[in-house]
């Protein structure tokens, strides 16, 4: 009974809270972050990664808008079918976004959204989206942040290519590429952000993308310390996840970083 009843309380309390004051006025105008992460190892075992995100932010009383870049590329050696090993490419990820919010208020506004990707190494070598929706920012103050977005959108996806057997060689392998599909889709993305201190900061986005076919899920999490006004460490913890593959793949992948964070 006390557990229920506390958790009424926080429930009831969550509203409040959103309301409780002001929202701090945004910084208006153009600002940003780049973050990247590398290693490299050598010696009995050989290996080099790369991930980088460079993220644009526009806002003022009308608009807010955001634009990104992210990029993911790994080589390590890859044991082949002789029991040696090759030094190959073992992740090759691109991605870019774009999106511009029109203010209707201080909280809700209407958002048009753009999100492309390539992956030479997940069940679809390429997929893109364009969507519109409502989004409202449901809570903001000095410790937290939380906004969704939420509207119909149309995808295209192109499922990576693979090799069959040829019945009847030269060659011995047949590369097939499937066709193309495209939907309509209903997006939904939820931001949250959490400041422990000045320093110290977690912050969550969710993606979904759902349609008839493939559906699209993306969480990313990541714990920031600030270092100074500029530079901050940040880790971070990524999962997508494809309802619909193809046989060989898997339908969820998981990245952690470790990265340097440049802030202005």
């Amino acid at each position: 009974m006390k557990t229920q009843l506390l958790a009424s309380a926080i429930l009831c309390a969550l509203p409040l809270a959103a309301f409780a004051a002001d929202p701090p006025p945004p910084p208006e105008g153009w600002s940003g972050s780049g973050e990247a992460g590398l290693s490299v190892a050598s010696g009995n075992t050989k290996s080099q990664n790369l991930n980088a995100k460079l993220d644009l932010k526009f806002n003022d009383d009308r608009w807010k808008d955001d634009f990104y870049l992210t990029a993911l590329r790994n080589k390590a050696n890859v044991a082949n079918a002789g029991g040696g090993s090759s030094y190959d490419l073992t992740a090759n990820r691109y991605e870019a976004g774009a999106s511009a919010g029109y203010k209707l208020d201080d909280r809700s506004y209407i958002v048009g959204a753009l999100r492309y990707e390539h992956d030479e190494f997940s069940p679809y070598q390429y997929q893109y989206i364009a969507s519109i929706g409502y989004g409202y920012q449901v809570l903001k103050n000095a410790s937290d942040e939380l906004a969704f977005e939420i509207g119909p959108g149309y995808k295209v996806v192109q499922a990576t290519s693979f090799n069959v057997i040829n019945p009847t060689p030269p060659p011995a392998l047949l590369t097939v590429k499937p066709d193309s599909d495209s939907n309509v889709v209903a997006r939904g993305k939820i931001d949250y952000k959490h400041n422990f201190s000045d320093t110290v900061s977690f912050v969550e986005s969710f993606l979904v993308e759902a349609g008839s076919g493939d559906k699209f899920i993306q969480n990313d999490a990541g714990l920031q310390v600030k270092m100074s006004d500029k530079l901050a460490l940040k880790v971070g913890y990524q999962i997508r996840h494809n309802s619909e593959v193809e046989l060989g793949f898997k339908k969820t992948d998981q990245l952690l970083t470790t990265n340097l964070v440049y802030g202005f």
